[in-house]
């Protein structure tokens, strides 16, 4: 595994895509919920992260948890009057100026196919690509992260070539070892977990993940830049 820092982040710039249509929701009292429209990208997601950012200096916020294409924000208390939260969001959804993170990358060694590609076959039929087709098209991407969630330091990442597409499993695999490299749908990602998993394995990395004793637990952080490296390739 390599780790290097990033420093040639691109410069602040104003989104010029549509910023109407953002949905804010409830999660409970105290909880609000941000989505972002349009699609799955990175443009929308600067502006996640943008509006976090603005957020998060609110006195009444108590903390503000940037996903994928949206913004969990959870105030100190209760409002009387859940409209003007939600309004202030969605003015703030409208005002943020888009940001990039100026993240690390991360190459993760990876043995594609063998034992734990048990999926392989299945996208192969999928897409109608040769199983050596689709191990070069996922290895030769390069992926962002978006954000952190689902489990302890999994990395929800951007960048999937869409011949590689593949859709979550409608009945999850019972038991998916920790490490396997998956494909979700438009996503791509490492189980932190050994257990029920609904995305489909292509491989496996040993790399350390999460690492609860250390200053900084998750080996990914949002912005950070990914490469899955072949370490062995067993088709």
């Amino acid at each position: 595994m390599t780790i290097q820092p990033n420093n040639h982040a691109p410069r602040d710039e104003t989104l010029t895509a549509v910023r109407d249509g953002a949905r804010v929701s409830f999660i409970g009292a105290k909880s609000f919920l941000l989505e972002a429209p349009g699609d799955f990208d990175l443009p929308a997601q600067r502006l996640i992260w943008a509006t976090s950012r603005l957020v998060s200096t609110w006195h009444d916020v108590a903390e503000v948890i940037p996903g994928m294409t949206n913004l969990l924000a959870i105030l100190k208390e209760t409002p009387e009057d859940p409209t003007p939260v939600v309004e202030r969001l969605q003015t703030a959804w409208q005002e943020a100026r888009s940001i990039d993170l100026a993240g690390k990358t991360i190459e993760i060694p990876v043995q594609y196919g063998g034992e734990f590609a048990t999926d392989l076959p299945a996208l192969c039929d999928l897409s109608g690509l040769k199983d050596r087709e689709i191990v070069r098209i996922h290895h030769e991407a390069s992926y962002r992260v978006f954000a952190l969630g689902s489990a302890p330091g999994f990395g929800y990442l951007h960048g999937l070539d869409p011949r590689i597409y593949m859709p979550r499993k409608t009945v999850p695999s019972l038991r998916m070892e920790k490490g396997c490299v998956t494909i979700g749908g438009m996503q791509t990602g490492v189980a932190m977990l050994t257990g029920p998993n609904g995305w489909n394995s292509i491989g496996h990395a040993d790399l350390k993940m999460f690492d609860p004793t250390s200053s900084t637990p998750a080996l990914m952080a949002p912005g950070d830049r990914v490469r899955f490296v072949p370490e062995r390739i067993e088709l």
